[in-house]
Parts: structure tokens; C-alpha cells; sequence
């Protein structure tokens, strides 16, 4: 039973996976009567969605990215490129590297508190067809993903675009209106026959439970989470069911719903990314996707606005920092998921008829864009894409590049080894990097492959309550800050070994509650750059550089000593004998480490025990086999500590992690609930951050609210893993990928340079 799908992502383990070996034949394609090589690239199972508005999982968005641009680019920090037309150089790792993009986007912040962007595009861009790219394909993909009835992952409507909620409003489609009408029977309306409301609840009833356990199922196939079998029970089994061997999908709904008390939380507890009335609406076709008018609902969205054939301008009513890379969406050709008779921009017609989105949904399997290749074709586990000749960066050197689906990681691996693969990213376990090792004779470069590694867009933690770690009642106080800081700088200081211990050479600790990829991260040659609850009760280092490690664990005790000292505990002879009120000498902490310890933070708790039962404190370890259990304690507020991870965006954006109401008394929301941070400051810090567009600013800002964070000792940063790339030394011309490969700009950044030998 586990929330996979929750921004918070535990990290249980890296993914180590075996299975059945998929026979991976390297394909070959003719150019007229001269056999060429493609370049393979391995990948996990595709879901054949293939566009650029509907693709969800990582390796179909992969997928259709080869042919689409994006509006804007961004840099190797994940920074906008704002002149793309005549290219930005920005420096990384030593080196300039000048960036282009298919335009030029300016910033105006107006007097009205309203915010234009100023977008130009280059005039020489063609689709893969030969058809021009102009600002109407960039206005018909806006409206397509701000239509009321547009269901896919992106979310440009949630952008404070003037106009925006005027257009959305007063439309929904037919199967939400149905469902919203309950069951309590057939009313006559304008909006549905008797016929429609019937077939949606008996396909509800009867029908989307099954489905929804086929997509946990699919899920389950499509992160690797199988053994040699891919049974329902097998993958029931990875999500914490055990139900019979010839168990059906039916079954695994059933064993689903038993779990729960209602059907409603089965399905919001345990879904793997629909509910039962998107799978309904699927299942049942584009006349119950389409959109019917409930309300008023303006015909055009006033913030869009076209302003020559390659020039537009989008407002939004108020500074939002998140917007640009929200306006940087991938430009879809019009004439191809659209219908060109359909647009007329003077008249409000947009390539499609509003709330039907049936055209743009027929061409799901069969992309098409201005990327840097053309989609021919996806059979036999195989995408064959051809090099679009017409690319705007330039033709790319190689003809022809595969996707070929793997069942799993071994076969990645093996098939980089025995040459039926180029490139490929598998899981970085320790099992990988070993077979890495033995392919090149101990190293993980070598005469067989080449490993690059980048970090992991996300981080792991160690996390405690405010309003369950406190003295007192008041959860700010300096004491409760003390407490806090006691059992942090304990469990912070056997991070070094822990994390080392679980994954070597493969991620690194970290010292601020913020991914290490972002541009907002401190860096260790920033002024103010401290490590993570290194300094005593007076503000005095902890450490030395000349420190053994044992002698760092005594000097850890020490200080958590003078912390408890100051959070009203009776400190005596070297170790704590009373709480103070409303505190405890004993905390459980809780891991989801399968009951067997395989957690990055398994080794922090085991140590700290050790170390706390010596200074007079209970630190009880839990070990959970099932991870679903600490997300209902951490929503029901009973967990103390407990470690987890967060995945994060190419925005540092910190409101929803930890805000926790304005000086309005705005409601909290978002994850904050965890921790319960109330402090004032940190709100309008992040606020302000938020409110402006100037990433210099918006990073001092940034620095403050991380150390009001640590201040609070809620969160104790542990580590950055790394993933990894890896390629055949003697296909691939190394010289030609893309160099310096992050986070945020992968090796398909630059693909139209790269060649194989």
C-alpha cells in the first residue's frame, strides 16, 4: 500500500532489479540502398504516449521530446535562457557555454502589479514537414493546455494568466458533470441523456476498479518494481497486497477497497495517478472528455495576446516566479494536432473547438514537431526516430536513433556490454556499479563503458516535528529550539559514515534543506556557508579539522548535552536525568527500511541510539515494512522523527514544503503539516521570493529562509544521490555528447551533435 505518488517520495532503496533477460537486437535501417547504424538507446517500457500535451511517464515524455522544442530554454543550472535567438553565454564548471533557444522573452513588471512577457520567436523555424513555425502555434498550444476539459500532466492554467479562470470557468466535461450529479438517478437536462448518466455509473461501479489496479500494475511494471514475474499478484505484492497467484485485476481492486473504510480513501490513498472518475471518462471515450457549457465562459483568454506573426505577449496578474518555466511550453505545429480552418485569432478561434480536444488526442501515438528528429514509427519495442534534416541548431549527425524497450535493469546493463546498446540509464545500485566495474577491469570508466553521473533531482532527510518535539506548549519557544537541536546535532554528525556506508562514491551529505541541484543551494564558498548543526549552544564550532571521528561523536554528545541543558532538562554528571513539562527523555523514531534496515538513514539511527542511551535518552528505532503506515501517522500528527526524502523541481520555490500562513491568517498548506513551522518571518520571506523575478535576489532570500529552517531544527539534511548514464566506450564518440551533463541538462540536450564511432 504504498503512496507513490505524494511529493513526498520515501527512499526505501535504489531500485535493484532482476528479471527475465529481454533479447535486445541492435536494429538496422536503410538510406535508399546504403545500410546505416543507428545509435540504440535503452529505456523502460513506453506507454505509447507519445505527445507533447499527453505523455506522463519519463520515458514517453523522452520519447516525444526528440521532436519538440520547448518556447524556452533553460541553462546546466536550470536558469532561463531569456536571449535565445541570439544565443546567452553563462559559465559552468570553468567553461562558457553559450546557450540557444527559439526566442527572446523580456520581463515587464508593470505599475498595476501586473507582469508582461515579451516573447519574439525566430523567424527561420520549420517543422520536420517543412511548414513554418510562427506565434500561432504557440497561442494553439497555450489554449489547448488551458482548455477546460485538457486532462494532461502540464499545468499552464494554473498560471496567473489575466483571463484565465474567465475562460476555464462555465465548462466542464460531460463525465465530470455526470459524476458531480452523483447517483442518486437520472435527472432530465441539456447536458447529458439518460443513456450517457447510466453507462458512466455502471462503468464506474463495475468497471474502474479493475482498471484502477491495472494502473497501479503498469506502474509497478513501468518503475522496474518486478520480479521474474509480472503477475497482478506480483505487482500486488510490490504494492503491499498479497493476493492469490492467479489472482485477476478485479481482485486486486477488491483487496484494495477491503484495506479501507471507504472507497473514496482506497482510492485517494492508493492511487498510482487516475482516481476511478478520469479512468471512467477514459475508458468511456471523447464524448464523455468533451466539454459542456455550465456557466458563463469567456472566448478567448485576455492575458494572450498576439502582436505580430512572431511576437505575442502574456500577462499575468501578479509577479509570479514560477511562470517563465511554465510559459516554456514544448510549441506544437497547429496544422498537425489541430485544424488550421478552425483558427482565427481575431475571431477567437484557437484551431479547435473549445472543450474538444478529440483532434489533439487522435494524434497521441504519432508526434510531431520541430525537435531535433522525426517519429517514424513504435513496433516490436522499438522507436525509430530519422534525423530531421530541417532542425534549427542544425541537421544532427546521426541518421537514425532506436529506443528499444528493456524489461529491466540487467538487460540495460548487459546490453551496453554485449553491444545491442549504446546508451542507457539503469538504477546506480551498488550491484550496477559492481558489474560496471568488472566489465572495465575495476573501474567505472573503461574500454566497455563510460559512467556519468549527475544528482538526483531531490534529497534525503531526516525530519522532526515541531509541535511533538517541544517543551512547553509553545513549539518556537528557544527551549523547544534546543531540544530540536540536541537530537540534530547528534544524528547530524553520523551522517558522513551512514551515507558513505549505503552508497559510497554515489551521493554525498548535505548541509542545507535544499536539492544541491538547484541554483539556490549554498555552496560551500558562500559567505555564511555552515555545516548542518556543527556549533554548540553559544554559537562556538563544534568540530575541528583535525578532529578523529570518534572524537567528533564525543563532541557531538557534548553540545547535544548543553542543548538539552538549555531546553530545561536536568543535566547531571555527563548525562540527562529529568524533562522538563510538556518534553520526554524517550522519542521513537520512524524509518521505512523494510523491516530490515535497507535505508540510507538506517545507519544515522543505529548510531545516534547508541550515542543517546550513553547521555541518559530512548531513542527507539521503528523499522516499517510497510511505508504507507508513515504517511497516515505523519497526516494523523503522532510521529516525532522520522526519515524520508523530497523530490524537487527546477524552481526552489519553498511555499509548499513550508508555509505556514500569513500575517492575514491565510491557511497553511502543503506539506508543512509535518514539520509545523509557524514563523512569521519565514512566510513573508517566502512570499518575497515569490514575488520577484531576480534570481540573485531571489537566492539571498532563499539563504535566509534556509537558515530560519535550520534554526528550527525540523529538518535534518542528509544526502544527494547521484543517477547515472552510462555509454559504450567504443560506439559512442565520446567527444561528441553533450559535455558538463546535469540535473537539469541531460545528454539529449545537444543529441544532434552526437555520433557513434
Amino acid at each position: 500500500m504504498a503512496k507513490l505518488t505524494k511529493i513526498l517520495a520515501l527512499v526505501l532503496a535504489l531500485v535493484m532489479v532482476a528479471g527475465m533477460f529481454a533479447a535486445c537486437e541492435k536494429a538496422e535501417e536503410k538510406d535508399d540502398d546504403e545500410k546505416t547504424t543507428p545509435l540504440v538507446v535503452g529505456y523502460a517500457p513506453f506507454n505509447n504516449k507519445f505527445s507533447p500535451f499527453f505523455a506522463e511517464t519519463a520515458y514517453d515524455q523522452d520519447a516525444q521530446g526528440m521532436t519538440q522544442i520547448s518556447l524556452i530554454k533553460t541553462d546546466r543550472q536550470g536558469a532561463v535562457i531569456y536571449k535565445g535567438i541570439e544565443g546567452e553565454t553563462n559559465p559552468y564548471n570553468g567553461t562558457d557555454y553559450t546557450y540557444y533557444g527559439p526566442a527572446d522573452v523580456e520581463i515587464v513588471e508593470n505599475k498595476d502589479g501586473t507582469v508582461d512577457y515579451n516573447i519574439k520567436l525566430r523567424e527561420d523555424i520549420k517543422f520536420s514537414d517543412g511548414e513554418d513555425l510562427t506565434i500561432d502555434d504557440v497561442i494553439f498550444t497555450m489554449y489547448v493546455l488551458s482548455d477546460p476539459t485538457f486532462d494532461g500532466p502540464s499545468t499552464f492554467f494554473a498560471v496567473p494568466i489575466v483571463g484565465m479562470d474567465e475562460y476555464r470557468s462555465g465548462m466542464d466535461s460531460r463525465g465530470n458533470v455526470i459524476a458531480a450529479a452523483g447517483e442518486e438517478g437520472y435527472k432530465a437536462n441539456d447536458l447529458y441523456t439518460e443513456e450517457q448518466y447510466n453507462a458512466f455509473w455502471d462503468y464506474y461501479n463495475n468497471k474502474a476498479g479493475a482498471d484502477f489496479a491495472k494502473e497501479i500494475c503498469d506502474y509497478c511494471d513501468s518503475k522496474g518494481y518486478n520480479s521474474a514475474e509480472d503477475s497482478v499478484a506480483a505487482h500486488a505484492a510490490n504494492w503491499g497486497y498479497e493476493i492469490a497467484e492467479d489472482a485477476t485485476y478485479e481482485d486486486f481492486w477488491k483487496a484494495i477497497v477491503a484495506a479501507y473504510d471507504t472507497v473514496d480513501e482506497a482510492v485517494a490513498t492508493e492511487s498510482a495517478g487516475s482516481d476511478l472518475v478520469s479512468l471512467t471518462i477514459a475508458a468511456l471515450g471523447d464524448d464523455y472528455r468533451n466539454g459542456v457549457q455550465t456557466g458563463d465562459s469567456a472566448s478567448k483568454i485576455e492575458g494572450i495576446k498576439k502582436t505580430g506573426d512572431y511576437t505575442m505577449t502574456v500577462t499575468t496578474s501578479q509577479v509570479d516566479a514560477t511562470a517563465i518555466y511554465q510559459l516554456g511550453v514544448q510549441i506544437a505545429p497547429l496544422h498537425y494536432y489541430g485544424d488550421k480552418d478552425s483558427y482565427d485569432y481575431d475571431n477567437d478561434k484557437f484551431g479547435f473547438v473549445k472543450g474538444d480536444l478529440s483532434t489533439v488526442r487522435a494524434k497521441t501515438t504519432q508526434p510531431m514537431g520541430a525537435g531535433p528528429y522525426k517519429f517514424i514509427k513504435f513496433d516490436n519495442g522499438v522507436i525509430s526516430f530519422e534525423a530531421n534534416d530541417s532542425y534549427y541548431l542544425g541537421a544532427p549527425k546521426t541518421k537514425y536513433i532506436n529506443f528499444l524497450e528493456c524489461l529491466n535493469d540487467n538487460d540495460k546493463l548487459n546490453g551496453v556490454i554485449t553491444g545491442t546498446i549504446d546508451i542507457t540509464d539503469p538504477s546506480f545500485s551498488t550491484s550496477t556499479v559492481d558489474a560496471i566495474k568488472e566489465a572495465n577491469g575495476g573501474e567505472l570508466d573503461g574500454s566497455v563503458i563510460t559512467t556519468n553521473t549527475v544528482d538526483n533531482l531531490g534529497y534525503g532527510y531526516i525530519g522532526q516535528c515541531a509541535t511533538l518535539q517541544k517543551v512547553g506548549d509553545d513549539p518556537a519557544s528557544e527551549e523547544s529550539k534546543a531540544l530540536r537541536k540536541a537530537y540534530a546535532t547528534i544524528l547530524a554528525v553520523y551522517r558522513d559514515v551512514a551515507i558513505d556506508s549505503y552508497y559510497g562514491d554515489r551521493a554525498s551529505v548535505i548541509n542545507y534543506p535544499i536539492s544541491n541541484t538547484s541554483w539556490a543551494a549554498p555552496q560551500s564558498t558562500d559567505d555564511g556557508y555552515k555545516l548542518a548543526f556543527s556549533t554548540d549552544v553559544n554559537g562556538n564550532d563544534i568540530y575541528t579539522s583535525d578532529m578523529t571521528a570518534e572524537e567528533k561523536y564525543a563532541a557531538a554528545k557534548e553540545a547535544a548535552l548543553g542543548f538539552f541543558e538549555k531546553a530545561g532538562f536536568t543535566v547531571e554528571n555527563g548525562k540527562v536525568t529529568k524533562a522538563p513539562e510538556g518534553a520526554s527523555l524517550e522519542v521513537e523514531a520512524w524509518i521505512p527500511a523494510d523491516g530490515t534496515g535497507d535505508h540510507p538513514a538506517f545507519m544515522i539511527y543505529t548510531e545516534a541510539q547508541k550515542a543517546f542511551e550513553e547521555i541518559g535518552i530512548k531513542f527507539t528505532i521503528k523499522d516499517l515494512t510497510n511505508s504507507s503506515e508513515l504517511w497516515d501517522a505523519l497526516e494523523a500528527h503522532t510521529v516525532a522523527i522520522w526519515a524520508a526524502a523530497w523530490g524537487a523541481t527546477i524552481d526552489p520555490d519553498m511555499y509548499q514544503i513550508y508555509f505556514s500562513g500569513d500575517d492575514e491568517g491565510h491557511a497553511a498548506g502543503g506539506s508543512n503539516y509535518m514539520y509545523n513551522i509557524n514563523d512569521p518571518e519565514l512566510n513573508k520571506l517566502i512570499l518575497e521570493a515569490r514575488s520577484s523575478t531576480d534570481q540573485a535576489y531571489r537566492k539571498s532570500v532563499y539563504k535566509a529562509c534556509l537558515d530560519i529552517i535550520i534554526d528550527w531544527a525540523t529538518e535534518i539534511p542528509t544526502y544527494q544521490r547521484q543517477n547515472a548514464i552510462i555509454f559504450s566506450t567504443a560506439r559512442v564518440n565520446l567527444d561528441t555528447v553533450t559535455p558538463d551533463i546535469t540535473t537539469f541538462y541531460g545528454w539529449m540536450a545537444e543529441i544532434e551533435n552526437t555520433e557513434l564511432n
